[in-house]
């Protein structure tokens, strides 16, 4: 009885995380006026305050972002998370810095007419 019992919980635990995982996928349009919301809001990303409020307002949009815009978002949100540390390492800061300005130039190109 015990074992059938476990069976069912861990079964019941697989199938819901696997509905969880399935989160609808926003298009591009709406990933960009997701990202354009968050730019327009008051957050400064010069100092390590404002990059940690990007980051956590950046996230949840990551998370259901078009395939297009998933990479960048992700890529931006791990410098400003590196950048925002009490000690960020300079040497980490330097390898993710062209992913960095990659992320944002197809955010630019795929974002900027309005989000497409």
């Amino acid at each position: 009885m015990k074992k059938t019992l476990t069976v069912l919980i861990v079964a019941g635990a697989l199938l819901g995380a696997a509905g969880c995982s399935a989160a609808p996928q926003d298009t591009t349009a709406e990933t960009c006026a997701r990202v354009q919301t968050v730019g327009a809001g008051p957050t400064s990303a010069e100092d390590k305050a404002g990059m940690i409020r990007l980051g956590n307002r950046l996230r949840p949009i990551e998370a259901s972002a078009s395939q297009e815009l998933q990479a960048p978002l992700h890529s931006i949100i791990e410098f400003l998370d590196e950048s925002a540390k009490e000690t960020p390492d300079t040497a980490k800061l330097e390898e993710m810095q062209a992913s960095y300005t990659a992320a944002g130039q197809t955010l630019s190109e795929l974002c900027g007419a309005g989000g497409q």
